[in-house]
């Protein structure tokens, strides 16, 4: 089993060396950067998973890794940016909205479908509900439960509203974040959170339920 931990390292940052002791558990599994070409060819791997960190280097090479699982059926996660962009990929592919725009990056964007939270959550906890008849609740329980952020941005109203319209099911949600999870039912794993769920491993020394089941 091969995964690519997609994103653009930075151990200054709290999530992510929550995320170099959650890779640790796993096995072959290795950061790659946006802008390392290696990123830019996915043959033969299981499943990808697209780190917080935005915005990327290359946030191409982050649409086409995305892309590249929704078309072939390869394992997807995305958390925090990787939750981000999968609802930007979406929204353009499926939803027909071709100038889904991110506010960070975009900031002029008239109606961005990533836009600023109404509280940012940078180092906080929010209360995560899941849908039930998710995949996300079936992998984490239909009790809601505290979900560590790090982010200032999310999924728009009118975003979510395309995206459910195009089939994209929304898997959780919580206060003041808005949609925290979406998932596609007609493929084999497809699930991104605005929550990071890997926050907490260097202390437990295990993997959260939501890893496990990615890389199972």
């Amino acid at each position: 089993m091969r995964i690519v931990a997609l994103g653009d390292r930075d151990t200054q940052f709290l999530t992510h060396r929550e995320l170099d002791a959650a890779l640790a558990l796993l096995p072959d599994a290795d950061w790659v950067a946006t802008d390392d070409p290696a990123a830019r060819d996915l043959h033969g791997v299981d499943g990808v998973w697209l780190l917080p960190g935005t915005p990327y280097r290359d946030e191409a090479t982050a649409f086409g890794a995305i892309r590249h699982c929704v078309a072939t059926g390869t394992r997807f996660l995305g958390t925090c940016g990787g939750f981000q962009y999968a609802c930007l990929a979406l929204a353009r592919d499926r939803a027909g909205l071709a100038s889904a725009a991110h506010a960070e990056s975009d900031p002029e964007a008239p109606d961005p479908v990533v836009e600023p939270l109404a509280c940012t959550l940078y180092g906080e906890t929010r209360t995560v509900t899941p849908v039930l008849g998710t995949k996300l609740a079936a992998i984490c329980g239909t009790e809601p439960f505290e979900g560590f952020h790090w982010c200032g941005y999310g999924l728009s109203a009118q975003g979510a509203r395309a995206l459910q319209a195009a089939g994209v099911m929304v898997a959780a949600t919580a206060p003041d974040a808005g949609v925290e999870a979406i998932e596609l039912p007609d493929h084999p794993f497809f699930l991104a959170t605005a929550f990071q769920p890997q926050v907490g491993v260097s202390e437990t020394g295990s993997l959260p339920a939501l890893v496990a089941a990615f890389a199972d």
